[in-house]
């Protein structure tokens, strides 16, 4: 089945982590249809890869974004590197293109030099969609904490939103 390409398609972004993944729905030019962290205990694979197949068959996206973790400077455990091949073998049985974005090129774009903490991401982001994620910013993280899981939804805009900086679609 052939599909015509929209000119703005609908982007399923998804952000795996250790406690599971973060997804964000890009619509349009930039409208924030849908966003949330999904946390996932026990067989966490396998029950990742069922979530992201009810987001795939609920959105019907275009395309699907992930973070590249065959670059070398991927420092992401080796499950989190397999999860997201798994998400990615998805993508051809559902009819949906995959993009995929190396840490160093998501920094590119949000940081002038490059260089900037996930919090400060995160900032720029809730400042771009303040009416949806302003409440979600979770506070900057101080070395003795573990990084708070509403970061997963902050990873997955950053992905989406790689696309429409990028003018990939």
């Amino acid at each position: 089945m052939n599909r015509i390409r929209p000119k703005h398609p609908r982007i399923l972004a998804i952000a795996p982590s250790t406690r599971g993944f973060g997804f964000a729905v890009l619509e349009g030019k930039e409208t924030l249809a849908d966003w949330g962290a999904r946390t996932i205990t026990r067989d966490k694979n396998t029950r990742s890869i069922a979530k992201v197949e009810e987001l795939i068959t609920h959105y019907q996206p275009e395309v699907m974004v992930l973070q590249d973790h065959s670059t070398a400077d991927s420092r992401r455990p080796v499950r989190i590197q397999v999860l997201s091949r798994e998400i990615i073998d998805l993508a051809p049985g559902h009819n949906v293109s995959v993009a995929l974005f190396s840490r160093k090129q998501i920094d590119r774009v949000f940081f002038a030099d490059g260089k900037g903490t996930k919090h400060a991401r995160a900032e720029i982001i809730a400042g771009r969609f303040p009416d949806e994620l302003g409440f979600q910013l979770p506070p900057e993280r101080r070395a003795w904490m573990k990084e708070d899981a509403r970061m997963d939804i902050f990873d997955a805009v950053a992905l989406a939103l790689m696309l429409r900086v990028r003018r990939l679609w």
